[in-house]
């Protein structure tokens, strides 16, 4: 069997040191073979740079995924193209930089990521997804049917709907970006696993990993405000999924839910600030 971690979108320093940290326990304790990160809230809560996405490999990641935003630290702009481990969403129009997909080695056999946007309610508007993976789907098929696609959307209806439309294609579907753990970890009839959201790795004590209270004013008084990272209790959210290599079907979803020993949790009050405003 194949074993892959899929951990949820990491939110600024309290999400990434955790995974950091803890990255060499969680391959011991799940015999890990590839694991798989939600980066595109590393940097401040908001994108990702160049060093956090080296620091992130060098830990052991062996993919990261994005979404939305992608683009937030526009270093990023001339950074992704260095390095093709780090994703962006595959329906980007043709000419944008990075790539939506890739294909690595194991030692148990090729395993391919597919990195797609969904359109509901997010900006900006891509290219149609279910055209876009359908196709990268069966170019990469022809090399490896071990397939994990990282499906980042706001609309549980889309993200199911991609999970279904892709069922019997890949070996499995998670969804990213709306930090909520869902409790519908399954595997469909054709054998691909599904979570509709991973979750994410970052403060529990917060709202979406950002501090409670600035994010209360913004809505209470509808004026403009920051929203730092939030500090306290941090928790790394996934899933493991367990693949027959040679069918490229998944025999097993397992979420995942690991406390952060209090040694590797940001001190409190922990503020880490935006780059930019307003994220909810």
């Amino acid at each position: 069997m194949l074993t892959v971690l899929f951990l949820g979108d990491i939110v600024g320093q309290p999400g990434r040191t955790a995974v950091i940290t803890r990255l060499p326990d969680l391959k011991a304790k799940y015999a890990l073979d590839f694991v798989i990160v939600n980066g595109e809230n590393a940097a401040g809560g908001r994108g990702i740079t160049g060093k956090i996405t080296i620091d992130l490999l060098r830990a052991g990641v062996s993919v990261i995924t994005s979404g939305d935003h992608i683009w937030d630290q526009k270093e990023i702009l001339s950074f992704i193209d260095t390095e093709p481990r780090l994703l962006r969403p595959l329906n980007y129009p043709k000419g944008a930089p990075g790539s939506g997909s890739i294909i690595l080695e194991t030692a148990k056999g090729k395993i391919g990521v597919i990195n797609v946007q969904a359109r509901t309610f997010m900006q900006p508007i891509l290219d149609n997804p279910f055209r876009s993976v359908e196709a990268a789907v069966s170019k990469m098929r022809s090399e490896t049917p071990n397939i994990i696609v990282d499906a980042h959307g706001e609309t549980t209806s889309e993200k199911i709907a991609l999970g279904r439309f892709l069922d019997g294609k890949v070996s499995a579907v998670f969804g990213t970006h709306t930090h909520v753990q869902t409790a519908d970890d399954q595997i469909f009839p054709g054998g691909t696993a599904f979570l509709c959201d991973a979750g994410m790795c970052g403060p529990v004590n917060s709202i979406l990993g950002r501090a409670v209270d600035p994010i209360l004013t913004r809505f209470i008084s509808n004026l403009p405000s920051s929203f730092p990272v939030a500090g306290g209790e941090v928790r790394l959210r996934g899933a493991v999924v367990q693949i027959d290599e040679t069918t490229g079907r998944a025999t097993s979803i397992t979420r995942v839910d690991e406390a952060v020993p209090h040694a590797y949790m940001a001190s409190e009050p922990h503020i880490e600030n935006s780059p930019s405003s307003e994220q909810t």
